[in-house]
C-alpha cells in the first residue's frame, strides 16, 4: 500500500510521466528483451515494430493511474489485460522482470528528474498493479482448471483436420493429444497458441471460430505474408502436427437478453463473430450478419453461413460486401448509409476487422445513435482506442 507521501508524489509527477510515457514504453521493450531474452517469444514482434504494443502498455498504465481509487472500476478496465495474460500463461515470477525494466526505462527517459523518492513511489505503484493482476489471473487459472476438460499451463493438441475456407484463410481442428475432454469456451473468445519454429517457442492468440463441442477447438487463420506463425500453420503444420494451447480468454462475448444483433466483420474478423451468431440464433434472437471482403474468393465460411440462412430463415439476414466483383449483395466498402439500411432497432453491434474499418464502423454507429453500451469490438493484437471524432 502506498504511503501518503508516495500518493502525493504520484499525483504530482503523473502529468510528467504521462507526457513521456510513449517514449518510456518504447525504451522499455528493447531493454527487457536485451536483459531477459526468455520473455521475447511472448510478444508478437510485428506489434513491437509498428508501435502497437508500446502504445497499449502506455494506455493501460495511464488508465490504471486514473482509476486506482475505484478498485471495482479498475478491475473491470484491466479485464482486457487479464485476458491477454491468461492466454499467454503469464506467471507471478514474470512481473518483477517487467517492473525492473520499466523503472530502468523511466530512469533513462526522465534522468535527474527521477529522484529516489519518486522512483520508490512509482515502483510501489507498479507493485500495486502487479499484485492486482496476479490475483485476477490466478482466479482465472483456478476457475478454468476446475472445469471439466480444463487444465493449467499448456496442453498439447494435435491437428486432427484442416480445411481451406477462402483464398487466404484455413481452419484447423485441434484435438487434445491425451484424448480427454475439452473445456467449453464462450463464443467470441480466443485461445493462446504456443508453437516451436526453428527451435524457438512463439506465442500467438487466435479466435475460436466454432461453438464449443467438448471434443476439439477450431481456429481459422489468415495466411499473412510476413506472419511467421500464420505461415507455419499454412505451410508446415500438417494433420497430426502438435501445438500447445493455453486457456481460452476474451471478453467480447454475447450480451444476455433478447435484443437483436448486428455482426459486422472485415476479412478474417469473422472468426469470433460466426460462433456468436450461432449462439444467438440458438437463443431465438434476430441476427444481421454483414461481412466485407476483397472478393468472393476471400469470403470464408460461405457454406456455413448459407446453411444458417436455410436453418433460420426468419431470424438470420446475411449481407455481403465485396470491394471487387459484382457477386456480393453490395460492391465497395462499408459506409454509414449501408449500415443504416440493415441496422435493427435496439441492436447490439459487434464489429471486428482491420483497424481502419473498425474506426469507420465505430464512427458510423455513433452517428446512427447506437449507444456506447451496444457497441462491442475487439482488436487482433494489442488493445488500442478507436480514434473517431
Amino acid at each position: 500500500m502506498l504511503t501518503q507521501d508516495q500518493e502525493a508524489l504520484i499525483a504530482a509527477t503523473a502529468p510528467v510521466v504521462a507526457e513521456h510515457l510513449n517514449t518510456i514504453t518504447q525504451r522499455f521493450y528493447p531493454l527487457m528483451f536485451e536483459r531477459y531474452p526468455s520473455v521475447k517469444p511472448l510478444f508478437n514482434q510485428v506489434h513491437q515494430q509498428n508501435g502497437a504494443q508500446p502504445r497499449a502498455l502506455a494506455g493501460a498504465v495511464l488508465a490504471y493511474v486514473g482509476l486506482r481509487q475505484d478498485p471495482a472500476k479498475a478491475r473491470q478496465t484491466l479485464e482486457t489485460v487479464v485476458n491477454k495474460h491468461v492466454s499467454l500463461g503469464i506467471l507471478p515470477e514474470q512481473y518483477p522482470i517487467v517492473g525492473e525494466c520499466l523503472m530502468m526505462a523511466i530512469g533513462e527517459v526522465l534522468g535527474d528528474a527521477l529522484t529516489p523518492e519518486i522512483a520508490d513511489a512509482w515502483g510501489a505503484l507498479y507493485q500495486e498493479l502487479a499484485d492486482l493482476l496476479i490475483d485476477l489471473e490466478e482466479n482465472r487459472y483456478q476457475e478454468f482448471e476446475q472445469r471439466v476438460g480444463g487444465w493449467r499451463g499448456t496442453r498439447r493438441f494435435r491437428v486432427a483436420d484442416s480445411q481451406q475456407e477462402s483464398a487466404v484463410i484455413r481452419s484447423f481442428i485441434l484435438e487434445p493429444e491425451d484424448g480427454g475432454p475439452v473445456a467449453a469456451h464462450a463464443p467470441g473468445q480466443y485461445i493462446g497458441v504456443k508453437v516451436t519454429i526453428d527451435g524457438e517457442p512463439v506465442h500467438r492468440h487466435y479466435s475460436l471460430s466454432a461453438t464449443p463441442n467438448g471434443r476439439a477447438y477450431r481456429v481459422s487463420i489468415k495466411r499473412e505474408n510476413d506472419g511467421r506463425v500464420s505461415r507455419y500453420f499454412h505451410d508446415q503444420l500438417a494433420n497430426g502436427g502438435v501445438v500447445e494451447l493455453l486457456p481460452p480468454a476474451g471478453e467480447m462475448t454475447l450480451v444476455p437478453g433478447d435484443a437483436p444483433l448486428m455482426l459486422i466483420s472485415g476479412g478474417v474478423g469473422q472468426t469470433p463473430l460466426l460462433p456468436i451468431a450461432k449462439q444467438a440464433l440458438g437463443q431465438g434472437r434476430q441476427v444481421v450478419y454483414l461481412h466485407a471482403a476483397q472478393t468472393s474468393e476471400h469470403w470464408a465460411f460461405a457454406d456455413e453461413l448459407r446453411a444458417l440462412e436455410k436453418a433460420y430463415p426468419a431470424q438470420f439476414k446475411l449481407v455481403t460486401v465485396f470491394e471487387q466483383g459484382d457477386d456480393g449483395d453490395h460492391q465497395g466498402r462499408l459506409h454509414q448509409a449501408l449500415l443504416a439500411d440493415y441496422l435493427p432497432e435496439g441492436a447490439h453491434c459487434y464489429f471486428v476487422g482491420p483497424h481502419g474499418m473498425m474506426e469507420a464502423v465505430e464512427q458510423a454507429l455513433k452517428q446512427l445513435g447506437v449507444a456506447d453500451s451496444h457497441r462491442h469490438y475487439e482488436h487482433f493484437g494489442p488493445a488500442m482506442p478507436l480514434n473517431v471524432a
